[in-house]
C-alpha cells in the first residue's frame, strides 16, 4: 500500500502543525458514517495527520430510552455533532473526513454534514448487521457513491462469506466491500483508498 502521509517530513497522525501539502491538488470531502458504536471516531483518529476534532460526550441515563446499547454495552461516550480529520494521499489527493453521529436522534444533522461530500465510507459491525440498514438507506437517499468496511471487532463472527455479507446488506455488485481494523492506520487507509478508487472509476472520463 502506498504511503499516505503529508509532505511534511516525519509527519505523524495527530500532529497539530501540519500545513496543507504543497502537492495538494484535489481536496475531497468524505463522510465516515455508520451506526452507533461502530468505530467512526476511532478510524478518523487513527489516520488523521492533524489532531482530529471530536465532539464526544458521555452517555447518560437520559439517553437510555433512545440509544440502543445492544452489542455496545461497554461504550460510555457518543459523538453529538461531528468528528473531523484530514489525510493526504498519493497523487495530490487530500481527504477531509467528516464523521457522522450514529443515532437516529441526530438525523437533522445529516443533510448539513453530507452537503458537498463526494462519497461515503460506511462502517459495519458484523455482530449487528441490521444496525447498518438505516445508515445505508440515508447514504443511498443522498445519491452518494459509497464503500462498505466491516470493522473487525475481536468477537465478530468469522464464518460468513463475502457473498453472504454482501447479500445481507443488499449491496450492488459494484459497491466496494472490505474489512478493516479501525484502530490501525494502514488498515483504515486501505478502506479509504478503496472508496477513492471507486469514486475515480465512476467519475465521467473527462473529469478523471
Amino acid at each position: 500500500m502506498a504511503s499516505a502521509t503529508s509532505s511534511t517530513v516525519d509527519a505523524q497522525p495527530g500532529d497539530t502543525d501540519i500545513h496543507l501539502p504543497d502537492t495538494a491538488r484535489d481536496l475531497v470531502k468524505i463522510l465516515v458514517t455508520g451506526p452507533f458504536g461502530v468505530g467512526k471516531t476511532t478510524l478518523i483518529g487513527s489516520v488523521s495527520e492533524i489532531r482530529p476534532l471530536h465532539t464526544e460526550e458521555r452517555l447518560t441515563e437520559a439517553s437510555a430510552p433512545v440509544d440502543d446499547l445492544a452489542g455496545v454495552r461497554d461504550k460510555s461516550t457518543t459523538t453529538v455533532a461531528i468528528d473531523f480529520g484530514r489525510i493526504s494521499l498519493p497523487g495530490g489527493i487530500v481527504l477531509y473526513l467528516f464523521g457522522t453521529p450514529g443515532q437516529e436522534r441526530f438525523r437533522p444533522l445529516w443533510d448539513d454534514i453530507a452537503y458537498g461530500a463526494l462519497g461515503a465510507l460506511v462502517l459495519v459491525d458484523a455482530r449487528r448487521i441490521d444496525a447498518s440498514f438505516d445508515v445505508l438507506g440515508l447514504v443511498e437517499e443522498t445519491g452518494l457513491p459509497y464503500a462498505v468496511a466491516f470493522n473487525t471487532f475481536p468477537d465478530a463472527p468469522r464464518h460468513h462469506t463475502a457473498e453472504q455479507l454482501r447479500a445481507a446488506l443488499d449491496l450492488e455488485p459494484t459497491t466496494p466491500m472490505v474489512t478493516c481494523d479501525a484502530r490501525e492506520a494502514d488498515s483504515s487507509i486501505d478502506s479509504l483508498l478503496a472508496l477513492v478508487q471507486h469514486l475515480i472509476d465512476h467519475r465521467p472520463a473527462e473529469h478523471r
